[in-house]
């Protein structure tokens, strides 16, 4: 018999650890298995990315770890500030798109997570200006959503999800709907607010490129339903920049990675 499902809203057991799946699986109402049995462990302050075939289960590990889904069976922990129990703003989510209120500021927008909260409006204002700040959009606060660029506007979800300052940030392909040129500006500042903040970023992607330029460590995953394929871990010195995209040790890491996805396509459909 299958062990019962958990989301634990403690420490996920060890201190340096920020998530913990074990024996994790998800399977939907309607009988699909999207994902596991998954075993994960992330430690804190780490930038790991989950790369894999489209339906292999990405997103569903980011939204069983944010909490807006429940594992079928297994066991999710997430710690919190100092690996106290979780609250609600341990964790900030970026989506693939931008889901901006097009008929707000964008420091509305921004505002939207400390409004559901509550906060004082002094505090609000602060935190708002800081998070704008963060990501290069102090100019911009009181745009809106139809005056900003694709890039731009994700940046506002980026500075919305930061607005709490929450210990884990969760990144669902945020970058692909964008132009090469944009992407690669977004992942060198984020890299830099990765430097600066230490957060956890758990950052989803199907690009072998940007997972090996992000990430201090790359978990490929199998089809559906995905499991851990290959871990790969990325040791480049840091800061990395246009240097190290160039690189030949960049171009060996990507190699790597590749030949690590390969398995993870076998029986897929063309």
């Amino acid at each position: 018999m299958a062990a019962p499902a958990a989301l634990s809203e403690a420490s996920p057991g060890t201190p340096d650890l920020a998530v913990s799946l074990r024996a994790v699986t998800k399977t939907y109402d309607s009988g699909v298995m999207a994902l596991g049995p998954l075993d994960l462990a992330v430690r804190k302050g780490e930038f790991v990315s989950l790369l894999g075939p489209s339906g292999c289960g990405k997103s569903t590990a980011l939204r069983l770890i944010a909490g807006l889904n429940a594992p079928t069976t297994g066991t999710v922990g997430v710690a919190g500030p100092g690996g106290a129990a979780r609250t609600g703003h341990s964790i900030g989510f970026v989506f693939q798109e931008p889901t901006l209120m097009p008929w707000t500021s964008v420091r509305e927008n921004v505002r939207l997570p400390l409004k559901l909260a509550r906060t004082p409006m002094p505090e609000a204002n602060r935190r708002v200006d800081e998070a704008l700040a963060q990501v290069g959009l102090a100019e911009f606060a009181d745009a809106y959503p139809r005056e900003l660029s694709g890039g731009m506007k994700m940046r506002v979800s980026l500075a919305r999800a930061l607005v709490t300052n929450p210990e884990i940030l969760l990144m669902d392909e945020p970058f692909a709907a964008l132009d090469e040129i944009t992407r690669f500006r977004l992942n060198k500042d984020l890299l830099a607010l990765w430097r600066d903040l230490r957060k956890t970023v758990i950052f989803v992607t199907h690009s072998v490129f940007e997972s090996v330029y992000l990430s201090q460590r790359v978990v490929v995953m199998t089809s559906r339903p995905g499991r851990l394929s290959a871990e790969i871990r990325i040791d480049a010195p840091e800061p990395r920049g246009e240097a190290f995209r160039t690189s030949a040790e960049y171009a060996g890491y990507c190699r790597e990675v590749s030949a690590a996805l390969v398995p993870s396509y076998a029986g897929q459909p063309g």
